[in-house]
């Protein structure tokens, strides 16, 4: 909107200061600087966006090939004026960063007015070196006047943001007790307290009370499960390959991994080497190999006539790209192509990181037991017995096997496990021992003259008693290094000059021993050099984010120069310091913020804050958040009394609705889980990337293809229907009714909703609910009470408070 001169004026006048245009403006004093702050980092000469420089007076008035940016004495006719105010045909200036302040635009518009003067011999100015570059520094924490409220470190930096408000913002009162239970239940396991969990922290009257929550709390083994599911977004995580084939794979290893390594606390620093390196660690554990399956959670193309080296360069820059986004907090993976547009980063830069990840194969490693292999070994002495008659007593089935790997269509090919799959894929004299007893062994499986023959009979007894093992993907280092070539246009039929390992040169140089390149294991450990300045400020920024609805930084996947600027820098460094100082230990930080006050704070909406502080920014009250699509499914659970609390293992299928998995392209069972299995926790529902299960996706579960840093919380009718009528919902709302049925208390009606929402029912919701119990039992089809309480139930889970954490 085109603000007048005028009411520009007035404003500033009537904030007490000296309105610009009242006075001759100053260039080098008032304006260079508003052009340094805002312009520069786009429109220097190093990389002018449009052609266009303002780092002179002299390049504005020059402009670009449209024209002048600046029309001396004519500030509405100024195309810098109209940018500014995101008018005309262009986007508002600067981009995607926050609007100039109306006196810095009154400075601008005066300047013009009065004949744009600068200094004939000006020095181009130099874009200012962005804040997230340089290293986090452990700030002073701040003096504050509100005896009583801060709880610590972090809220003396809230407060004292909030002190400088003209006037003054009060920070909310804490919530209620039971309100506290339920969300810090809810934020560290990601499952809701019981009633007797609420009751027994109301009555605790200890001083500690609160803290002693929290320990047993971060504890549980149910943490882990929650603060993995976090990090599975971010890992790209999924049951299936991906593409329109889509096949299963088995990498829930790596999940476990996760959830283990969340629960022990591993710190940081060793949880990121583990996963980008663990394969090179000295003497690597079978425990460090799962790790590196981070990097194997990227789709898989099994459609025939592929080019594999192409899905294979794909994958390796989907690494890179996550890696830094993960990280970092760069979109380093915006200079595949060209050098970044808006970071110090090159094209040469990208494909440096690159070379780390470039010089991987990927296969799968075995879960084997001792046992197992027991077995597996006297198995496999009678398949190599077998295999040695079958070649000496039936030469003719090998020219048999040939003719029948001639019918068969790609599809089928690809489809099969890798073992298989690469074995077709080899020609017929390069083919090992083991590869053609495989597919002979195939072959006497499917051909319908040879299945029926004792001899495969035989075969099928005997592979009958192989172990089924468990295996999971991981990366391993080559033995032979790729050579990795800048690839021109970001295409990898066209490779260009090597490149060799290394970092961008605006971060801190990566160190290594030995006499050739850095490794992956170098720069694991690079990632997390105290001494960098992004590592531990993403990560501090992520965990507020999830406390808070936002980070400090509210473009938590973009640290870079158009990223948003951090909304408490002071407190996002301290942040940063403290991760550092404290091992790097996860657990320490979620007790620094649970613990603060600030984290306390009742989220109800202040009129007061609605003008000054719409979006929280400021953090004068807490916010109320909508839960993950698992915790939803978590919370049912709980409520009904169905919840499975195994931790780990193979995923699983809940029921779904029915038709969901023909919307592939290729059709893939989802054949219903039983016993326990049926009401596991939601982190562990088998998860297709083509098909996912339809009640993770309304309620904003990631697609698993791309990294995921901030889940979208939407509002839509199809999360109402869902709750009211999914399969799954309908199945433990009757549970839950059963459950409340089976109550002999008094109060059954009070009991559900403990239950369900963590507290009682006030007297109008009890005689709400208790008018629907009496219309429902009015049915027919009601004898016995069951229909009456399944439909209250599923009332119960469709309110907002059973999916929102106050």
């Amino acid at each position: 909107m085109n603000v007048p001169l005028a009411c520009l004026l007035a404003l500033i006048a009537a904030d007490g200061a000296e309105a610009p245009g009242s006075a001759p403006v100053d260039y080098a004093r008032e304006v260079k600087p508003i052009l340094a702050r805002h312009c520069v980092a786009c429109h220097s000469a190093e990389k002018p966006r449009a052609g266009l420089r303002l780092d002179t007076a002299a390049a504005a008035l020059l402009g670009n090939e449209s024209g002048p940016a600046v029309v001396p004495g004519q500030a509405g006719e100024s195309p810098l004026i109209e940018a500014v105010l995101g008018e005309g045909t262009g986007a508002r200036m600067p981009l995607k960063r926050p609007p100039l302040s109306e006196r810095d635009v009154a400075t601008l518009r005066a300047w013009i007015d009065q004949g744009a003067k600068a200094p004939a011999d000006e020095a181009p100015s130099v874009p200012p070196r962005h804040w997230a570059f340089d290293p986090p520094s452990r700030p002073r924490v701040p003096a504050v006047s509100a005896p009583g409220w801060p709880q610590g470190p972090i809220d003396a930096f809230i407060l004292a943001r909030l002190d400088r408000q003209s006037p003054p913002i009060a920070p909310s009162p804490e919530a209620d007790r039971a309100t506290l239970a339920r969300r810090l239940s809810l934020d560290l396991t990601g499952l809701p307290p019981t009633p007797e969990d609420v009751q027994a922290f109301l009555a605790d009257g200890r001083a500690d009370a609160y803290e002693r929550l929290v320990d047993r709390l971060l504890a549980s083994p149910h943490y882990g499960e929650r603060w993995a599911r976090h990090w599975l977004d971010l890992a790209r995580y999924a049951d299936s390959n991906g593409y329109s084939i889509d096949a299963p794979r088995s990498i829930w290893a790596y999940r476990d991994w996760v959830i283990d390594a969340f629960n022990r606390d591993l710190p940081f620093d060793e949880f990121t080497i583990d996963q980008l390196a663990g394969d090179l660690r000295p003497e690597a554990t079978r425990d460090q190999k799962i790790a590196t399956g981070f990097h194997r959670n990227t789709p898989i193309n099994q459609e025939g006539g592929i080019d594999v080296e192409q899905f294979r360069v794909e994958a390796v820059v989907d690494r890179v790209a996550t890696t830094s986004t993960v990280w970092l907090g760069l979109t380093i993976g915006c200079a595949q192509c060209h050098d970044h547009k808006y970071d110090p980063i090159s094209q040469n830069e990208f494909y440096r990181l690159f070379a780390f990840l470039n010089n991987v194969d990927e296969p799968e490693l075995e879960l084997a037991t001792p046992e197992d292999e027991e077995r597996r070994d006297r198995a496999q002495a009678k398949l190599d017995a077998f295999h040695e008659r079958l070649e000496a007593d039936h030469p003719e089935l090998a020219p048999r096997e040939r003719d029948w790997e001639k019918t068969l269509a790609n599809d089928f090919k690809t489809n099969q496990p890798p073992d298989l799959k690469n074995a077709f894929d080899i020609p017929l004299e390069k083919r090992s021992k083991r590869q053609w007893r495989g597919l002979m062994e195939l072959f006497l499986a499917r051909d319908k003259d040879a299945a029926s023959k004792p001899l495969a009979k035989e075969l099928k007894a005997i592979k009958a008693g192989l172990p089924k093992i468990e295996t999971t993907m991981v990366v391993r280092e080559r033995s032979e290094p790729r050579v990795t070539r800048l690839l021109l246009g970001g295409d990898f039929t066209r490779p260009g000059n090597p490149v060799a390992p290394g970092v961008p040169k605006v971060l801190p140089p990566i160190s290594h021993s030995g006499d050739g390149p850095p490794d992956r294991l170098d720069l694991a450990r690079w990632l997390v050099d105290p001494a960098g300045p992004l590592t531990a400020r993403v990560t501090m920024n992520r965990v507020w984010q999830e406390y808070f609805g936002r980070g400090l930084v509210e473009t938590e996947n973009d640290f870079g120069t158009q990223g948003a600027e951090p909304s408490h820098p002071e407190l996002l460094d301290w942040l940063a310091a403290e991760f550092v100082a404290q091992g790097w230990s996860l657990k320490a930080m979620h007790r620094r913020i649970v613990a603060s006050a600030t984290y306390r704070q009742s989220s109800r909406v202040r009129p007061d804050l609605a003008a000054i502080d719409q979006g929280n920014r400021l953090l004068a009250r807490q916010s109320r958040l909508r839960l993950d699509a698992e915790v939803i499914r978590d919370e049912a659970l709980a409520a009904s009394g169905r919840l499975a609390r195994k931790l780990g293992g193979p995923s699983v299928f809940p029921p779904q609705p029915d038709g969901v998995m023909t919307l592939g392209q290729m059709r893939r069972p989802w054949v219903e889980s039983t016993g326990p299995d049926r009401y596991r926790r939601g982190l562990y529902t088998f998860f297709w990337r083509a098909t996912p299960h339809p009640a993770l996706m309304v309620f904003d579960a990631p697609n698993g293809t791309q990294v995921c840093t901030r889940r979208v919380r939407s509002n839509t009718p199809l999360q109402a229907l869902t709750l009211l009528n999914d399969p799954a919902f309908i199945d433990l709302a009757e549970a839950f009714a059963a459950r409340v049925r089976a109550e002999t208390g008094p109060d059954r009606l009070r009991r559900a909703f403990l239950l369900a929402l963590g507290r009682g029912p006030t007297a109008r919701e009890a005689s709400r609910l208790a008018e629907l119990l009496d219309e429902e039992r009015a049915g027919p089809e009601d004898d016995d009470d069951r229909a009456a309480w399944t439909t209250l139930a599923r009332v119960l889970f469709n309110l907002d408070e059973f999916i929102t954490r106050e």
